[in-house]
């Protein structure tokens, strides 16, 4: 599986329940390559019916489902993997619970010696940001971009940037060496989703 292009990442607000398989849907056809299923809520039957639905509809479009923040979630819904926090689950707990076929991605903010560890503790790729002003993480620390060619240059798995990314934004990190671009609101937000993920995949070609 080539982790490369579009990186749709779930909300709880801009992908509500009612609507959320048809959005997802709509970023696939549009050619989202990865979709991230995010939801911190607790309502934990809530999480495994969605989860569950996404993993079938990415079945079919033959697109990876990865969990945000819960191994136990993506096993019990047959997610292809997870994506991690610094302050969630640690890598060898979560490759443990999920087998070595499992993604496995690590959030780096603006640290590469973060990334550096993560590659080293068998992570399939890691993620910097955020690259630009967010209103989905309006307090994440801010990442240089110069970051990315310094990642790209010195690490050996995929690289995804985050935060705040749009069409008029995303080439400038393209071009430094995302090898993803991780979107939520420029996305999900549009008025035509698949038309709108058309856009940001065109951007890799």
């Amino acid at each position: 599986m080539t982790l490369h292009g579009l990186y749709a990442i779930t909300d709880a607000h801009l992908t509500p329940d009612p609507s959320l398989i048809s959005q997802v849907e709509a970023a696939l056809k549009g050619g989202a390559r990865v979709i991230q299923y995010r939801d911190k809520s607790d309502d934990q039957s809530k999480r495994f019916r969605q989860a569950s639905a996404l993993v079938a509809l990415c079945n079919r479009y033959q697109r990876p489902l990865l969990i945000n923040d819960d191994p136990q979630l993506a096993l019990d819904c047959g997610a292809e993997g997870i994506h991690l926090g610094q302050s969630d689950a640690g890598l060898e707990q979560a490759r443990a619970l999920l087998g070595p076929q499992a993604i496995i991605g690590i959030t780096c903010h603006d640290s590469l010696a973060l990334a550096k560890n993560a590659q080293r503790q068998g992570a399939d790729y890691v993620a910097f940001g955020a690259f630009f002003a967010s209103s989905s993480k309006p307090c994440a620390q801010s990442a240089p971009l110069a970051l990315l060619q310094q990642a790209h240059d010195q690490l050996d798995i995929p690289i995804v940037a985050i935060g705040g990314i749009s069409v008029d934004n995303a080439a400038q990190l393209i071009s430094r060496g995302a090898d993803m671009i991780a979107v939520i609101g420029d996305l999900f937000s549009a008025a035509d989703i698949e038309q709108q993920a058309q856009r940001l995949a065109s951007l890799y070609s």
